[in-house]
């Protein structure tokens, strides 16, 4: 298994993973739990919309715009492998997390 280069970037792994939690999530919303400005978000978003991982809609809550992020599919099965990728590696080193 081989991490995957687009989301392994630490704030795409944790764009990736904030999405992999919901169906959608509004972009303020994500760009506040990542901690990140809107340009950085807008930047990792439209990459990981690039590479097939996020479908980006924008969409009107009144008169003020909105944009929603969503994992898609293949994002999703990318973040399985990513994530299992990374356990291989700690698994292989030995390492043994002892619960909190």
């Amino acid at each position: 298994m081989a991490l995957d280069p687009v989301i392994h970037a630490p704030a795409r792994l944790q764009i990736v993973a904030l999405l992999a939690a919901a169906d959608e999530a509004e972009f303020g919303f994500v760009r506040d739990q990542v901690g990140v400005s809107d340009s950085v978000l807008s930047k990792h978003a439209s990459a990981l919309e690039g590479a097939g991982y996020v479908e980006i809609r924008k969409g009107y809550i009144g008169k003020r715009p909105r944009t929603w992020l969503k994992l898609s599919p293949q994002g999703r099965r990318a973040y399985t492998l990513h994530v299992a990728a990374l356990q291989a590696i700690v698994a292989r080193s030995g390492l043994t997390l002892a619960p909190e």
